[in-house]
């Protein structure tokens, strides 16, 4: 009898070569260099976890072309992992003759996935059969629609990139999950870990992105590894401990001090990681960014001050104005005049918020 369960790395969205356009020349290409050390974090981690199978669902390259150093880089990585290695290619880095996947010297244990049809990789000593297809432009069809795998003694595994919501990048549903008759399918595409999820008998989850690459990547990151089997699947959420993007608020309301608030405010691990620091709230002058920058900017890997204060009392200004603006401000006072407590902090969120909009300004934070 065949092995009953088989443990797995799954992972995607590395985006390697990205050009984090956001951060100085000589950082941008430390984050590169970082990116491609993933690979050897994913490697340890597959020696540590005795994993049988890694299955990248695409977007492990930022784009259908990359640096030279990349293909070197996966192919020395690649070539020191035990375990089977199987890709998908994703909407960013599709299959294409100008594509390392197309021209690098990939070790036997590399198993790329290169056209929109799906097939099938058999393992015998696993008991295992992996499906996959990969993108070959930079949208796809539905590829999994009526797809049901034809052995369902063995351990079926699927790798794909796709999107469960939109139709341009190989929309999946979850009819199509639950018919596919696939014990997991390692799914890539949304760059947040969704949890394990099932349709039918059939559990698929997206691992999220390895590291984040900007302010809407925020939090740890990481990938998924376990177990999948006949009898279920045993994945959990592994963080790789990257660089991370957090955003920092700091409230100036009642302060006078904004250097001095941020100095006690600054997280011990801010050195290592990319903030948006957010100055919030009433203050009583613009806030002199520049200064925060020279004083406290090498506290952090990079940051992005943000002045999103208010002056205080000032929100009612132009109430008189014969304007859109002064009907606007005459209306809400008037509520704001008889309201409670409570409502009157709603009423003054409200008019910030109506103010930013008609001024057309970023938008107040509370």
């Amino acid at each position: 009898m065949g092995k009953l369960s088989i443990k797995i790395i799954h992972a995607a969205d590395f985006h390697i070569d990205s050009p984090f356009e956001a951060l100085p020349a000589e950082k941008a290409a430390l984050r590169r260099r970082e990116q491609r050390e993933l690979i050897e974090k994913i490697g340890s981690l597959a020696k540590k976890e005795a994993a049988d199978l890694i299955l990248l669902s695409g977007d492990l390259l930022d784009s259908d072309v990359s640096y030279y150093e990349t293909g070197e880089t996966l192919e020395a990585a690649f070539s020191e992992i035990d375990a089977k290695i199987f890709i998908s290619p994703g909407n960013h880095d599709y299959f294409c003759r100008k594509s390392p996947y197309f021209y690098t010297k990939f070790p036997e244990n590399v198993y790329i996935f290169k056209s929109s049809s799906i097939s099938c990789f058999d393992i015998p000593e696993l008991n295992c059969r992996v499906w996959g297809a990969g993108f070959t432009t930079p949208l796809s069809e539905p590829l999994l629609s009526g797809f049901s795998c034809d052995n369902t003694n063995m351990i079926n595994l699927m790798v794909m990139h796709g999107d469960l919501i939109g139709d341009a990048y190989n929309h999946i549903s979850e009819q199509d999950i639950e018919g596919s008759g696939l014990d997991y399918i390692a799914l890539g595409h949304i760059h947040t870990f969704s949890g394990i999820l099932k349709a039918g008998k059939t559990a698929y989850a997206y691992p999220g992105c390895p590291e984040g690459r900007g302010f809407d990547e925020t939090g740890s990151k990481g990938v998924i590894t376990g177990t999948v089997g006949k009898n279920g699947c045993d994945l959990r959420f592994v963080p790789l401990g990257g660089r991370e993007y957090n955003t920092l608020t700091i409230d100036m309301t009642g302060r006078d001090d904004p250097c001095a608030k941020l100095g006690e405010s600054i997280p011990e691990n801010a050195h290592r990681d990319i903030y948006r620091v957010i100055f919030t709230g009433e203050y009583c002058e613009n806030i002199d960014l520049s200064l925060i920058s020279e004083s406290y900017g090498d506290r952090f890997f990079h940051a992005d001050f943000r002045d999103h204060t208010v002056r205080p009392g000032d929100i009612w200004q132009g109430v008189e104005e014969n304007s859109l603006r002064g009907v606007f401000l005459g209306l809400m006072k008037k509520a704001f005049e008889n309201a409670s407590c409570e409502e009157k902090q709603r009423i003054e969120n409200a008019v910030r918020y109506a103010l930013a909009a008609i001024d057309r300004r970023e938008a107040w934070r509370p």
